[in-house]
């Protein structure tokens, strides 16, 4: 697994609990990173001057030109809560009654949210795809299982706000769009990082030998999933010209071996 000194990859929801985990297999292996992030100071604080920070909102397709420069990959791994709670933002803060009409209309909601999934997981992830590069290399998606499921139980309670229709929305974003693409579908992440570490404690990161990990497609898997495995593969699948234009449903179960085999994992996966 070699990367050229040309390789520069951009990462969306980097300060998140998997983004925080890529950018650090990406530095691990040596390849340049550039962050997509909202919050400069914060960024700066977490990842201590080892990557290229660009200041950019992927729900405001004119914050990404600048970010695009030179990019030869992309790993988005934003994302929101799939119900409404404070980790929502709305503009005003709304009061008890307000919340209440928002649990109720998805119309007066939408035009509430700032960060909904539609527009983060939909509208988010196509404007990165319009901004990309014509030449870009690979752009990995982070995205759910279940997505083609979504009217099956339980899964229609977690899509009860739209987080899998959105999801699904920045899937097809990404496969019509011509861009060479992979997408990592997780079930319930697991393991930290659950707050901000320092990028040492980030490299340092292990699944404690807990869980094997099984890689299947068809969208059939279920079961949760550890976000440490789950940034593993958003990297090591940039290495694999065999999951170009694949989907990968990727779940933590079974005894863990001492080393996880990523280019048989995702050559052969899982029958379900």
């Amino acid at each position: 697994m070699t990367s050229s000194v040309n390789d520069l990859v951009l990462v969306a929801g980097a300060t998140g609990g998997v983004g925080q985990l890529v950018v650090s297999k990406l530095l691990e292996k040596g390849l340049g990173v550039r962050i997509l992030t909202r919050n400069l100071a914060k960024s700066q604080n977490m990842f201590d001057d080892r990557v290229e920070i660009a200041v950019g909102d992927i729900r405001d397709a004119t914050t990404l030109t600048t970010a695009m420069l030179n990019v030869t990959h992309i790993i988005s791994c934003t994302g929101t809560s799939a119900f409404p709670s404070n980790r929502w933002e709305f503009d005003p803060s709304p009061n008890w009654i307000e919340w209440v009409q928002l649990l109720i209309d998805p119309q007066l909601r939408e035009s509430r949210a700032k960060n909904s999934p539609q527009k983060v997981d939909a509208d988010g992830v196509s404007n990165l795809v319009a901004a990309a590069p014509l030449n870009l290399q690979r752009f990995v998606l982070l995205s759910s299982c279940g997505v083609t499921r979504k009217k099956e139980p339980p899964l229609n309670i977690l899509n009860s706000f739209g987080v899998l229709d959105a999801k699904q929305k920045g899937e097809e974003a990404v496969i019509n769009s011509g861009l060479p693409y992979t997408i990592i579908r997780p079930g319930r992440l697991i393991d930290g990082p659950y707050t901000s570490y320092d990028i040492n404690t980030l490299i340092k990161a292990k699944t404690d030998g807990k869980f094997d990990v099984t890689i299947a497609q068809g969208d059939k898997l279920a079961g949760d999933s550890s976000r440490i495995d789950v940034a593993a593969a958003c990297v090591e699948c940039i290495f694999l010209p065999g999951t170009v234009k694949q989907s990968y449903e990727l779940i933590s179960k079974g005894t863990r071996p001492s080393v996880i085999d990523w280019e048989k994992l995702f050559s052969q996966p899982t029958t379900v």
